[in-house]
């Protein structure tokens, strides 16, 4: 996080408006008693400085400590692994877990203010794009930041969870290498994401250490959806030479890519082996059940709300980046490669 400035006060905005401390107290606190005007001058200079009412002291209140857990799009089968584990870690510790979607960052300084005044000890943001705005308005807002597989990496240094995923991309490509496999594509999330470009090296690691060329037409970038799945599925699929395998950024979008095989005919393994990355419930319900890439989503769930809350106790951490260890689990999506599917 960047250096905390300095938190605005009642006489900090009283002496900006003219008046006195205990007129901006009664604008505060809904006060009938205040000219129009003035009531207007005191609410516009309280947004100009980012003003936050302190927050009660532990202890002072008998409600019990809340986190926010943020996502910037619809809940799916990863964010329900994450909010498994905070919930667990949050029933263990005493904490409450709030879970919202965030759908307008344009404001981040009434979005900070409404985080601490709703009495959020920290937010933990999942798979968010942080602007160094919402940095600024968290740190006023002496709102503590711990973020999950973020997708881009700010200046500032931010605190961070996430797993080993350039390992992982490597462990799955290898896996489709040693089933002799050359013709392997990939199909990712957002291209500037940190754990997709992770991921990706894993996979380009992997093929250029056995001398795998990979075509430009071999790799394609989405949204980490279901609907990318089946769009980019069915662009390499569609290739005048398709790959034999594909390695696929999460399990959700190679559902898609499953199901653009099944629509051209292929049998997957015979046909197509197919590895996902996560290993969500769905990466087990489905036939043929999906070999992936294990990731700890439950686990970076509890480390990212025991983080969270060492910070907002203002204790030292070990590291302002965790990364858990990745797995691979082979399931019946993959299988080894004919001479006339390679040739």
């Amino acid at each position: 996080m960047p250096a905390t400035p300095r938190r605005a006060t009642l006489a900090t905005v009283a002496a900006s408006a003219g008046v006195s401390v205990a007129t901006v107290s009664k604008v505060l606190n809904g006060r009938s008693d205040v000219a129009p005007a003035t009531r207007s001058l005191v609410e516009s200079l309280l947004r100009q400085h980012d003003y936050v009412s302190p927050s009660p002291r532990r202890g002072e209140s008998a409600g019990t400590d809340t986190v926010e857990v943020q996502f910037d799009d619809d809940i799916n089968a990863y964010s329900t692994e994450i909010i498994q584990g905070l919930v667990t870690a949050g029933a263990e510790l005493g904490v409450g877990v709030v879970v919202s979607v965030r759908r307008d960052a344009a404001r981040p300084g009434s979005w900070a203010r409404e985080l601490a005044a709703a009495g959020r000890r920290a937010l933990i943001a999942v798979t968010s794009e942080l602007t160094s705005g919402q940095l600024t308005a968290l740190a006023r807002a002496r709102v503590p930041l711990v973020v999950i597989d973020p997708l881009n990496l700010p200046r500032t240094r931010v605190t961070s969870v996430g797993s080993t995923n350039f390992a992982g991309g490597l462990a799955a490509t290898q896996h489709l290498l040693g089933l002799g496999h050359r013709r392997i594509a990939y199909i990712g999330g957002p291209a500037t994401a940190a754990c997709n470009q992770a991921r990706l090296h894993g996979y380009r690691a992997a093929l250029e250490a056995e001398g795998v060329v990979v075509p430009p037409c071999y790799t394609h970038f989405g949204h980490f959806r279901y609907q990318d799945g089946l769009k980019y599925g069915a662009t390499v699929l569609d290739l005048p030479e398709p790959p034999t395998a594909i390695f696929v950024g999460c399990d959700e979008t190679a559902l898609g890519v499953m199901e653009a095989a099944r629509a051209r005919g292929l049998r997957i393994p015979e046909d197509l082996s197919i590895v996902g990355f996560d290993d969500t419930q769905i990466a087990r319900m489905v036939s043929p059940p999906l070999t992936t890439v294990r990731q700890p989503l439950r686990e970076m769930g509890s480390v990212a709300l025991r983080t969270a809350l060492r910070l907002a106790a203002g204790e030292p951490i070990d590291s302002h980046h965790v990364e858990l260890a990745t797995e691979l689990i082979v399931r019946g999506s993959t299988a080894e490669v004919t001479c006339a599917r390679q040739g």
